[in-house]
């Protein structure tokens, strides 16, 4: 480290867990659409942009593609790394790259930070959870970064000294804060406290805060200047004005090492703010080939230059509220704006609502436990690695190490039902659920599924309904939308309807295997199914089917087998009905399956068998939300092609009265303009998505929807247009020396940037970038000495580079 003037851009990147808590996984979105949820957005928006953003030079074109991840101090909260495993693996893998590389350029300090684990307010939480929320989050990081964390990202960075003392007995060196967070400074030395309250504090270095056990804790206060303007104020429209207001930032008079630091939200680069990865590439860009300044993150820049001074802290305060964390406990004035004349009144009830339920919890956990684990809260503290990995394997050695002897198999699926209540009830304080304007939140509305999960395993465990109390206390917390009153009201509409037993997803499983021949054994989401015995008997369209089904949740093991026959009935009429298995029952309902009652099924439904497999009758309604759309689309594909051809015939039919219309300066009659953009929209994504139209093709059917006027679907076409070119950049990554699929995408790509409408290149950009790094300088030698072939590439990749902004060197 040569100079003694640094600058560290901290993100904080994080979604709230969104997944539906009995099938761990993330329902459809609709408010994401085109995508089909909003992790799954943001990460198209932010987090994969940032592993390889673009640095233009003066000409607008791609100089290089670097992963922002490197350069920067980050954290991710754990339950979306997670998520991003499954589902965005090459972005998650390039996240933890990005920290590997920062240890190789920031003197062995990995840039990435730990977090709380789910994002609750610490000093709102009791002790108990407090300190598995750090064990949790240091656990996780562990487990994906390769390493211990030096630092420690605090949800909303709310902060008490009891939280820091956890954390640094946990080896945790340092976190950041807020300036408005500190209250007064001194030199380590002991000398006289200055008061710092306001925001005063020095933010250029870091300070020591001593803790009450002894310990203390390093803590950086960010520049709230600063990290405003890049959140609240468009810095980031100018990657060069971002580097320039952060280069601006030291005091001149000062000797010493000092440090100008910001803290945002990640998701500013790229989500809240367009393009806001390049913006911050180019101003790292810009700090790099500076002389005066460098790059450093905080583990780098605390071992060279420690704490000089020591802080005293406001406690229970954070860095988006002003009234401390009444945000997240009452109705502080604190909320987004977007709702003038409403309250938070709901915040207080909600969050006693949530304590009371916590510690009914607790109270079962300490009751039903004490047979089964030593330690009830070591347990619970390590069970991260079981989350972290659900094996047979890990789940052996965990039972291992904390129960209290060998455990039957019954023993262990109440253990496991112990744990996942516990983890629930830690996931229903996501900090989310009290930060917006009303209890009918999709954030607060989560939490209450979190909060309904840990009623159902407390009654599963110990008989007793916590739902009747819980739904009293959510009375009393109003609602500002009349329809949903209060809620205990947004309890009944939004949450119960989600609720899952193992006899729902046998339902499930039962109704999908009649209707769309889902295979008799596998998984279900959360679930192992296994369907036997199964006999099927088929009239025209209609079907039903009866058999044994088991279920097994791959969660807490739980696991039960029902007899069951379901029925498609034609149309929209699915029906499922089920009963525990009983074999003197199910010999019953074998017998009443004849031929004859079967055939009679199909004409009227599963009810003669009512008197064996009772209420309630699962139906279309009854699915899980995806794979009940799943069956509603390809129940309307019929109906919906019939209506496309009816319509492109009438368009065909008249288009020469249309177009005489046209020359007389007639202007089309509303039915038939609607139709023709219809059918011309139409046709242009069915010819962007035909594999064997040609270019050609599409440009054709453009220039017919260009010639009427018609005004484009925008949004479906250019998501239709970003699939097609990433699955063409894709091949070509495989076969970079393809001539002719280099051909199409040259064909598709001048499509696209034709359009009157963005389409997202970033994917075939990436992939080119790199092809065109290996291979086109090579090539272009060999075709300079006669290689036709090679000329041909080039010619290509020449194009290419034009279409897609990349310069080619």
């Amino acid at each position: 480290m040569k100079p003694n003037r640094y600058i560290c851009i901290h993100g904080h990147f994080y979604q709230p867990p969104r997944e539906n808590p009995w099938l761990e996984a993330i329902e459809q979105q609709d408010s994401a659409q085109p995508y089909h949820d909003w992790n799954e957005r943001i990460t198209a928006e932010c987090y994969a942009p940032n592993t390889s953003s673009r640095i233009l030079d003066s000409q607008g074109k791609i100089e290089r593609i670097i992963n922002n991840y490197e350069r920067i101090s980050f954290n991710f909260g754990p339950t979306l790394l997670s998520w991003l495993e499954t589902h965005a693996r090459e972005t998650y893998l390039a996240i933890l790259e990005g920290d590997r590389l920062s240890a190789a350029r920031f003197s062995g300090h990995g840039s990435a930070m730990a977090q709380v684990y789910n994002h609750l307010i610490m000093p709102l939480a009791s002790r108990r959870d407090k300190i598995t929320q750090v064990r949790w989050g240091i656990a996780d990081f562990v487990h994906r970064f390769g390493r211990r964390p030096e630092g420690m990202w605090l949800a909303e960075t709310a902060v008490d000294l009891e939280t820091l003392d956890i954390m640094a007995s946990h080896g945790i060196r340092f976190t950041i804060l807020s300036p408005h967070q500190a209250a007064r400074v001194r030199p380590l030395a002991r000398g006289s406290w200055t008061d710092v309250r306001g925001g005063r504090i020095d933010p250029s270095r870091p300070y020591l805060c001593r803790l009450p056990s002894g310990a203390s804790i390093s803590i950086f206060f960010y520049d709230a200047p600063i990290s405003h303007a890049v959140a609240f104020e468009g810095l980031l429209f100018d990657g060069h004005a971002f580097a320039n207001r952060l280069m601006s930032g030291f005091a001149p008079d000062r000797d010493g090492a000092q440090l100008v630091h910001i803290a945002t939200d990640g998701e500013s680069y790229g989500h809240h703010h367009k393009f806001g990865e390049m913006a911050l590439s180019r101003c790292l860009c810009d700090i790099e080939h500076s002389n005066r300044v460098a790059l450093t993150n905080y583990g780098e820049f605390l071992e060279h230059f420690p704490p000089r001074y020591e802080v005293e802290i406001f406690e229970a305060t954070s860095w988006s509220c002003a009234h401390g964390v009444g945000r997240w406990s009452y109705d502080c004035g604190c909320n987004t704006g977007g709702h003038p004349g409403w309250n938070q009144t709901w915040r207080a009830p909600l969050r006693a609502a949530m304590n009371w339920l916590r510690d009914e919890a607790v109270r079962i956990y300490e009751e039903r436990g004490a047979t089964l684990f030593p330690d009830l809260w070591l347990a619970r503290d390590n069970y991260i690695d079981v989350i972290l990995n659900r094996s047979r394997d890990a789940l052996d050695r965990f039972f291992l190490r904390y129960a209290r002897a060998e455990l039957t198999a019954e023993e262990r699926v109440k253990a496991l039902q112990l744990l996942e209540m516990q983890r629930n009830a830690l996931l229903m304080f996501t900090s989310c659920g009290w930060f917006f304007d009303d209890i009918s939140g999709i954030e607060t509305v989560q939490n209450l599924l979190y909060a309904a999960r840990v009623i159902q395993l407390a009654r599963e465990l110990s008989g007793v309904n916590l739902e009747p109390r819980f739904l009293a206390q959510l009375e009393q917390a109003r609602s500002n939308i009349p329809a949903f009153v209060n809620g205990a009201i947004v309890y009944e509409r939004l949450v119960r309807p989600h609720i899952v037993d193992l006899r729902k997803v046998a339902a499930n499983h039962a109704i999908l295997m009649v209707a769309e021949d889902a295979p008799a054994t596998g998984h279900l989401y959360a679930y192992e199914v296994e369907a036997t015995d199964t006999c099927k008997r088929t009239l025209g369209e209609r079907s039903v089917l009866a058999g044994i089904v088991k279920v097994r949740s791959t969660v807490t093991l739980q696991e039960e087998t029902f007899m069951f026959a379901s029925a498609n009935l034609g149309e929209h009429k699915l029906e499922a009905r089920l009963a525990p298995y009983e074999p003197e029952a199910y010999r019953q309902l074998q017998a009443h399956l004849t031929a004859e009652a079967c055939d009679l099924t199909l004409e009227e439904g599963l009810d003669f068998l009512a008197t064996i497999l009772p209420e309630p009758t699962y139906a279309l309604p009854s699915l899980f939300r995806d794979e009940m759309r799943r069956i509603v689309y390809r129940l309307l594909g019929d109906p919906i092609q019939t209506a496309i051809e009816v319509m492109e015939k009438l368009y065909e039919e008249n288009a020469p009265l249309m177009r005489f219309l046209r020359t007389l300066d007639v202007p089309l009659p509303k039915v038939l303009a609607t139709m023709s953009q219809f059918v011309l929209n139409h046709l242009l994504q069915r010819a962007i998505e035909t594999e064997n139209d040609s270019p050609e093709t599409v440009r054709a059917r453009y220039q017919e929807a260009l010639s009427w006027n018609v005004e484009l679907d925008a949004g479906n076409l250019s998501y239709a247009l970003e699939r097609v070119l990433n699955q063409l950049a894709d091949e070509l990554r495989l076969r970079p020396n393809d001539v002719a699929l280099m051909q199409r995408l040259v064909g598709i790509t001048e499509v696209a940037i034709s359009m009157p409408f963005p389409v997202n290149l970033w994917r075939p950009q990436n992939i080119f970038y790199h092809i065109a790094s290996a291979n086109y300088r090579i090539t272009k030698t060999r075709a300079d000495s006669g290689d036709r072939e090679a000329k041909k590439w080039t010619e290509l990749c020449q194009q290419l580079a034009t279409m897609l902004h990349v310069r080619l060197s």
